[in-house]
Parts: C-alpha cells; structure tokens; sequence
C-alpha cells in the first residue's frame, strides 16, 4: 500500500465534509433532553446560584477567574465560557446546557479528524478509514458515559477541556504526519491547545505520555529512537508538571484529602485496580450508571469487589501485552486508557467517590478508536472475501443497533439529570447502599418541602438510611436534625446537630444550626454564645452571618411586637454586636 493510499485526505470531497457534519448532528440529538435540565443543588448552587464573582467578562470577573480556584479547580479557561455565557443570558439554565452540548458535538467532530489520521496510520486505506473514523467519532460521542459531562453544568470543564486536549493531539499528528520530526508550527499550536486544556481541567496532564503511546503505535515513530522523542515531549512534560503543583496545591479547597492513615497502600491498590477496570467494563456496559459510586468506608483486598477487579486488569494487560505483536492496537488502548485514569483512580484522593463516569471523557477515547478499527477490518474482511456477506451484514447491523442502544440510554440518563431529586432518587435506586446518595436525596427534599409534613418524614426516612450505613456521614446527622427540627422534635434535633458538631468541629454549620434552634426555643442566652461562634468560624462569603443575622432580626422584632421591650433591647444589642464579629 503506498503512502499516499493511506493518507486521511485522500477522500472523496463529500465524505470530507459529510462525515464530519454528521457526527455533529447525531452526537447531538441523543443529549437533546439535557437542555430542559435545571441547575442542581449539587455543586451548581455554590458554582453559579452562590457565586456572583464568574458573571460577565469584565476586568473584575477576569482577575477572580485567574486567581481563584473554587471548590479546588483552578480552570479559568473554562471560567470565560461560563462568563460568556452569563453575558448572553444570565441564569437562564438551557443556554449553559446548550453550549455544554454544541461543544461535546464538536469534540466528537474532533475526533473524528483524529481517529482518521490515526487509522490511516496503522495501515486503514482511504476512504474505509473515514467510515471507521466516522463509527469511533460516534461511539464515544453517544455513549451514555458522556451524559454527565454534558447535562451536569459543573463538568463544562470535561469538554472545554476535551476541546483542547484534541485539538493539542489533532495539531502533534499533522506535525508528524511524514514520520518524521514535530514541525516547530504544528508544535507550537500543539503546546498552546494543551495549556488551554489544563487551564480548562487537570484531566489533560497524561498528555505527554500518551503522545509517546502514539509514537509507539500506530504512529511508529520508534525509527528517531526514544531518546530523542521524549526530548520532544519535554516542553509537554513542563506544562503538565507545572499544572500538577498547582492541582495539588488547590486540591484541598475541595474538601479534606483523603488520608493514608484511613486508606493505606493496600486500599489504594485496590482502588487504583478497581478504577482501572471500572471504565472499559462500563464502555462495554453501560447500565446501572449513577452519579456517585461511593468510597466506602473501608477498601480491602480481601473483598471481592476490590480483589477481582485488580486480578481481572493483571490478567488482561498480561494477555495483551503476550499478543502485543498481533493486536497492538487492543494493548495501545488498554496502556491509554490507564494513563488518563491513573491521576484519579485514588493515588490522590478527595471526595466521596470511588469512580466516576465524567473520569471516562478522555480515557474511553482509545476505546472508541478500538471500536472504529473493528469496523474497518469487518469492511476490510468482506471486500477481500474472507467474510461473506450475510455475517458482515450481521456484524454492521450490530454495529448500527450498538450506536442505537448507547444513543437511547443517554437519551434516557439525560432526563435522570433532569433535577435533583430526579437525580438522586435515580441514584439511591441504582446505588441503594450509597449514604451520600440518599443523604443528597434527603437534602433536597428539606430544601423544596421544609414545612410540608409527608415529604420532611420521608426526608427523616432517608437520613436516617444514610446514618445506619455510615454513622460518621456527618452532613447526615445535619440534615436529620433540620427534618427533626421541622416536625418540632427538638430534643432529638438537638442531639442530631451535636453529634453533627462532634464530627464536624470545624464547620460554622454545626453551631449556627444548633444556636438558632435554642433561638426558636427562646433560650437566647445559650444561643447567642453558639451564633457568635459560628460567624468567627464562618469562611469568606460564606451565608451563616447573614442568615444568623436575620434570625436575630426577626427574633427582635417579634419580640418588640409582643411588648417584651426590655427582652427585645438586650437582643438587639446582642445582634449589633454579632454584626460587628461578622464584619471583622
């Protein structure tokens, strides 16, 4: 086959432009119900609904979106999207859906260039490599692991930051599309895609070793020696380490990092195990999807659920590595996939997950790719007579009824990502031992319902589920004592925020709810120590000293209207003063 048979651009004019214009179009359509999609209290509320800070692209705005890193992101790139898009319509939910849809479509557009060049690559003729190219763009677009990437506005990062790690991997293959060396240009746009990316998200940072993946196969770049190709990756390798400190540094502002004192070698040896298998089964699999697959409280790899996974990933990297000289595609995909999961499979940890499917953005690319080259060789397989037409008519059928499938359940797990409680009671059926799941579930029910009777008991029911699988679950024991509070059941309410406060000693929530249950108790004297507490505690722009404050305000005046004068001045002075702690 000579080279210029294997070249991505030597097609048809109408398969250039067909193609491609048609990934966009179907990658849309499956994601269509994320549009009627609401903010959730889950993370958006502090993002967006509590955040005044991203909103517009003024000077302002510009200086916190470079210098902040809420909730232990530091993702300015994807910061000017969300700015832009309060611009042109406020807090309008569907348009933040609609841009998180147009640029997931148009990252599978990317994709599809990629996997094009790619398959022609590893020996894929023209114009079989765009109809496998056109396939590999599909599957990963549709998937339904895609779903929350797309329909949960917080992950506009995942596909800002998809956008340009594509685009940094689109640039280095039409750098070194001759074989040989990365042409200074086609470098430079490369490097200035991947910062985009990880200033978009620090998903991006495998990059540099994935290019190396490449070099290997299907590029086979191994020719120019090793030596020199890592030298070629070093300015990537400079911007990823660079990224790396600065993930690290503002990881703890999304919580507590997990600890190894909790979580030791062995755990984390089988949370890496069970990452590393969780993202190829549910490629293959995609059912049972959840919003969070919880850390348990305890990981061992004794247990089963930890041991298997890591058994079964030894055991399929040593079969691919024996075939790596027939299959090396199957091998090459497998080590990407890997690379890209590693950084969070729990080798550093924050947060209540053991897995997550918006992990899979960029790792099941290589997946997909694996998808596309099965089609290829179908294709190829009947054109040279080594398959007869009724099996390939049956595998492409296949083909088209897997793209249907994965089409319709993210249709479907669009709608789960609808609401909040749509979202987590979807979560407590599929995950029904996940704490946090039915605690969210339970939150959300007090937010909406706090004074009607039927849904705070059915809240109560919730909490106390989450409570009896994890008793140190501390927002738990808070949630319990607000549905507690709601059915005027104070002294359990009071122990609920006490056992709150016993988890949680640092958090201003545990003193402020407990004060302003003794304020509607009228034990002002108790109370009162408790509030000025929790406004000391309170972190910046936090709402405890201005919901504090307004207790206080509203207690006053009803005591002024009750006649107790002498009661309501000493609280106003009480008031005056925690004002003034408030704004110290």
């Amino acid at each position: 086959m000579s080279s210029r048979a294997a070249r991505p651009d030597s097609i048809q004019p109408w398969l250039r432009g067909g193609l491609p214009a048609a990934v966009f179009v179907l990658t849309l359509l499956p994601f269509l119900p994320a549009l009627d999609g609401q903010f959730l209290n889950w993370d958006d509320s502090v993002n967006f609904l509590g955040n005044p800070f991203y909103r517009g692209l003024g000077w302002a705005q510009l200086r916190w979106m470079f210098t902040s890193a809420l909730m232990g992101h530091y993702i300015p790139v994807t910061w000017l999207t969300l700015g832009g898009n309060y611009l042109l319509g406020g807090l309008q939910p569907w348009g933040y859906h609609l841009v998180s849809l147009l640029l997931h479509a148009a990252n599978a557009t990317l994709f599809y260039f990629v996997a094009r060049r790619l398959l022609a690559a590893a020996g894929v003729p023209a114009p079989a490599s765009a109809w496998a190219a056109c396939f590999a763009a599909l599957l990963f677009g549709v998937h339904p692991l895609r779903v929350e990437s797309v329909a949960w506005i917080t992950e506009r990062r995942d596909v800002v930051c998809g956008c340009f790690f594509l685009l940094a991997v689109l640039a280095y293959l039409r750098g070194v599309q001759a074989g040989g060396q990365l042409h200074g240009r086609w470098r430079a746009l490369s490097l200035g895609a991947f910062a985009a990316a990880l200033l978009s998200k620090a998903a991006a940072l495998p990059l540099p070793l994935a290019l190396l993946l490449l070099d290997g196969y299907p590029l086979r770049r191994q020719g120019l020696g090793w030596r020199a190709l890592v030298r070629e990756k070093l300015p990537y390798a400079a911007l990823s380490v660079a990224a790396a400190v600065v993930a690290l540094l503002v990881l703890p502002q999304a919580g507590a990092v997990t600890g190894y004192a909790q979580y030791g070698p062995a755990a984390r040896l089988g949370m890496v195990g069970y990452s590393l298998g969780f993202y190829p089964l549910k490629f293959l699999w995609p059912v049972g999807l959840s919003p969070l697959y919880e850390l348990p409280a305890r990981v061992a790899l004794t247990d089963w659920r930890f041991a298997g996974p890591l058994l079964a990933v030894l055991l399929v990297t040593i079969v691919l590595l024996l075939a790596r000289r027939s299959w090396p595609a199957g091998l090459a995909a497998w080590t990407y996939s890997a690379l890209m999961v590693l950084p969070v499979s729990g080798l550093v940890h924050s947060g209540h997950q053991l897995a997550h499917d918006r992990y899979s953005y960029l790792s099941g690319l290589g997946f997909a790719l694996l998808g596309g080259g099965a089609a290829a060789w179908v294709a190829a397989a009947w054109r040279s007579g080594r398959l007869r037409s009724a099996p390939a008519a049956a595998l492409g059928l296949a083909f088209v009824l897997v793209l249907a499938a994965w089409g319709a359940g993210s249709w479907r797990q669009s709608k789960v990502w609808h609401d909040t409680e749509t979202l987590f009671r979807w979560a407590v059926e599929v995950e029904p031992e996940c704490a946090t799941c039915s605690q969210n579930l339970a939150a959300q029910i007090l937010f909406e319902s706090p004074g009607d009777p039927v849904r705070v008991r059915e809240a109560e029911a919730y909490v106390r589920r989450a409570i009896s699988l994890r008793p140190d679950l501390a927002p738990a024991h808070y949630d319990l004592g607000l549905a507690l509070s709601a059915q005027r059941r104070y002294p359990e309410a009071e122990a609920a925020f006490r056992e709150f406060i016993r988890l949680e000693p640092g958090s201003a929530e545990g003193p402020a709810a407990l004060g302003l249950l003794y304020m509607d108790l009228a034990r002002y004297y108790e109370a009162l120590p408790l509030l000025r507490q929790a406004i000391t505690m309170a972190p910046p722009r936090s709402s405890v000293p201005l919901r504090i404050m307004r207790s206080l305000t509203a207690h006053t005046e009803a005591l002024d209207r009750a006649g107790r004068r002498q009661e309501s001045a000493a609280l106003a002075r009480d008031a005056a003063a925690a004002q003034s702690d408030a704004r110290r």
